[in-house]
């Protein structure tokens, strides 16, 4: 799954990484609507203060993952998505909305590798 969020992102990014998502985007991933209750979510994040207002698009993708029931979220922003001290206050904010906590992870950490 990916968000209208990250299409426009990805709008901006280098014509290698264009190409990139467009093959995944055909072939494997579905884009998934921003919708009232992610943009509900998202501000219940900036309220509770685990990102200020300019980083509001990192709220964003953590509120559609949450809203679509997605297993976790691969990133590589580690000061706003993939961070240890926000993880949990991302899941605190999940919970006490009514949603199920979610899982957060590099690439790195989600990536399987042959054994040589």
């Amino acid at each position: 799954m990916i968000s209208a969020t990250v299409i426009a992102e990805i709008a901006e990014a280098p014509p290698h990484v264009k190409a990139f998502y467009d093959e995944l985007l055909t072939d494997y991933l579905t884009i998934v609507p921003i919708v009232p209750a992610a943009r509900a979510l998202q501000q219940a994040y900036i309220d509770a203060h685990i990102v200020t207002r300019e980083y509001a698009d990192d709220a964003l993708h953590v509120a559609v993952a949450t809203i679509s029931d997605c297993a976790m979220i691969v990133s590589w922003n580690f000061k706003h998505i993939v961070n240890f001290r926000k993880v949990p206050l991302y899941n605190a904010v999940n919970v006490q909305q009514g949603y199920r906590p979610l899982t957060i992870h590099s690439p790195m950490e989600v990536v399987e590798y042959d054994e040589e």
